[in-house]
């Protein structure tokens, strides 16, 4: 329903987002492809093999800090000021 505000009423996203009770991050949000995500799953694998009394904290943050994954939005949502 936001969607529809925004694309058919002109409505801005701010603004219908407001009127449905919806977040800005929700309105968003798209999927990862399924190709980044085997790239994911794959990096994971092999950093638990290696590092078997790594939690799930020290694996993220070893993928974001030292290997430069970055989570990347397929989103086409523009930014707002």
């Amino acid at each position: 329903m936001a969607e529809n505000a925004v694309s058919r009423r002109g409505a801005s996203i701010a603004l219908a987002c407001r009127a449905f009770g919806v977040s800005e991050t929700c309105f968003c949000y798209g999927p990862k492809l399924r190709a980044e995500n085997e790239e994911i799953a794959d990096l994971l694998v092999g950093l638990t093999d290696a590092r078997k009394t790594w939690g799930f904290g020290l694996c993220f943050l070893h993928l974001r800090n030292l290997k430069g994954w970055v989570s990347r939005s397929t989103s086409p949502c523009p930014q707002n000021g």
